[in-house]
């Protein structure tokens, strides 16, 4: 047999190799996900501070990622629990499970967080959390299905329901920042609690470091744009003192809370090694807030919220940033949205003279008893009232002899009576409502945990729950906004699409462009961002 010379066996064995190489690495995939999911982000405030932003944040995204300036939720109540459920399955609370951040627990007549399981306990946390009543799959089980144990999915945000959610059924780990004292924390449910947490909350504890912290303007008053001259003479300024009770929810909801999601977000980076498991795709994701700030003092937070967009700029380029030297952006897919709702119901100061009042959902409760007491026999029909909705004892009920349908609008017909009511709504009345607006009201609720009688309070008027300590009062504001979409990655052409879509689409376009299965329960197509 002949000889092979050497230096041609050494040619074809480099060669096979190349071969190989080329054939397991696999370009078309990331080796990270990034979803970054801002609490009431809004396109018209990202498009009327873009000049003041820096080129690494915001502005990177816009001009580098398709970007959606009008995502439709199609639903009429909102909160971080509910939409980040609806980004990440692609699909309505009906299907989700998740119509809201807290629900009434018709056994104990208690209302508990949607995502409390009992069975497991809380790390750093007296929390009992899981994702078990999370309904549907999600971008993050998706990713980890596909990577089949070799994947890495975490998530972090202030919120723990939100961290829950990001993170999902399979994911790897869930972190937030606890109200009680402020640490990190996360569920036993998951397998990892990282050493870096652990280390931070001992030597960098937030409850420790809050008494030193200052929420101040980043920029001279006078550079803010659209702000009233009363507002110029006195800039804000924040503190979080221990001794304050509410120092923890003060925190949370500013824009200093968004720079330890940060520090926290890195840190992981760095730890887990995350985008650095050969062709397994890993995944991130981001809860960061945009709210209007609920401690104004004169119940104008338009500077406060300006600021709240300049310093999240400066974050979203510091993770950016980091990301590209720790994994590379050619090697990262990453999405930005909101919430899809925007809360800035404070009160007004009465000089102003505006139609007000206050609604007490102790006095709802409580008249509402005597009413149907008095027509259908002695007993306490309401079971309980949870945020717009009336909970009847369908045992009571029952035992009144009463037909349901008859006393449920009897109920309506007395509650629409009462100052600051405008529409009362029985469940039927909105599951065979096929309106357009109709529509928006089913896909907000979950059958299983809905009550039997849906308030619409009327706006200007406040809201207090005096039926839960401590008492709590929300002013009643509607309005619409505009959310955006931004998604950016390797071979994805920057454009702006104007056009409307549709929130459910989030959750198939990401993972149809990994090139993975969707969410179970994705019903919608996917958009197209190449």
């Amino acid at each position: 047999m002949e000889k092979i010379p050497t230096r041609l066996l050494t040619s074809l064995i480099a060669g096979l190799m190349t071969v190989n190489v080329s054939v397991m690495a696999d370009t078309s995939r990331p080796k990270l996900v990034v979803g970054i999911v801002v609490d009431q982000l809004r396109t018209d405030y990202l498009e009327y501070l873009k000049s003041m932003f820096g080129k690494t944040g915001f502005r990177r995204l816009m001009d580098n990622g398709v970007y959606f300036s009008d995502v439709d939720f199609k639903a009429e109540t909102s909160d971080p629990a509910s939409s980040t459920a609806l980004i990440y399955t692609g699909n309505y609370p009906p299907a989700s499970g998740i119509a809201s951040a807290n629900i009434f627990s018709p056994s104990d007549h208690l209302v508990r967080p949607a995502l409390e399981d009992k069975s497991v306990i809380g790390i750093s946390t007296r929390e009992s959390l899981s994702p078990a009543s999370l309904l549907l799959s999600t971008i993050s089980d998706e990713v980890a299905i596909d990577g089949d144990g070799f994947t890495s999915v975490y998530a972090i945000s202030a919120d723990a329901q939100q961290a829950i959610i990001m993170a999902g059924h399979a994911g790897s780990g869930a972190f937030w920042i606890n109200d009680t004292d402020g640490k990190w924390s996360s569920t036993a449910y998951y397998k990892e609690y990282p050493e870096f947490l652990t280390r931070r909350n001992r030597l960098q504890s937030l409850a420790d470091r809050m008494d030193t912290m200052q929420w101040r303007p980043t920029r001279k008053i006078e550079e803010y744009p659209g702000i009233p001259a009363q507002k110029r003479y006195y800039p804000f300024r924040y503190t979080f003192p221990r001794a304050d009770k509410e120092s923890l929810s003060r925190f949370k909801g500013s824009a200093l809370s968004n720079i330890e999601v940060t520090d926290v977000a890195l840190d992981a980076i760095r730890s887990l090694s995350l985008g650095k498991r050969g062709d397994a795709i890993d995944m991130l994701s981001i809860g960061y807030t945009a709210t209007p700030y609920k401690y104004v003092k004169d119940g104008d937070s338009r500077v406060e919220l300006e600021d709240t967009y300049l310093r999240l700029d400066g974050q979203i380029g510091r993770l950016l940033e980091n990301i590209d030297k720790e994994i590379g952006l050619g090697n990262t897919l990453i999405f930005l949205t909101s919430t899809g709702y925007y809360d800035d119901g404070v009160q007004v100061d009465p000089k102003f003279r505006l139609p007000s009042g206050d609604v007490s959902l102790k006095r709802i409760e409580s008249l509402l008893n005597s009413y149907l007491s008095a027509k259908y026999g002695n007993g306490d029909y309401v079971a309980g009232i949870s945020g717009n909705q009336v909970y009847l004892d369908g045992r009571k009920m029952e035992s009144a002899g009463a037909n349901s349908s008859t006393l449920l609008n009897d109920a309506r017909d007395f509650l629409l009576k009462m100052s600051g009511i405008s529409r009362v709504r029985t469940l039927t009345d909105i599951l065979s409502d096929n309106t357009p607006a109709g529509i928006r009201r089913a896909n907000s609720i979950d059958t299983k945990t809905a009550g039997d009688l849906f308030i619409e309070f009327t706006p200007g008027w406040n809201v207090v729950d005096d039926l839960h300590f401590p008492v709590k009062k929300t002013p009643v504001r509607q309005g619409m906004i505009n959310s955006p979409l931004i998604i950016m990655g390797e071979n994805i052409t920057p454009r702006k699409i104007d056009t409307p879509v549709d929130a459910t689409a989030i959750a198939p376009t990401i993972t149809s462009t990994l090139h993975i299965r969707s969410p179970n329960g994705s019903g919608t197509r996917p958009l197209t961002i190449r």
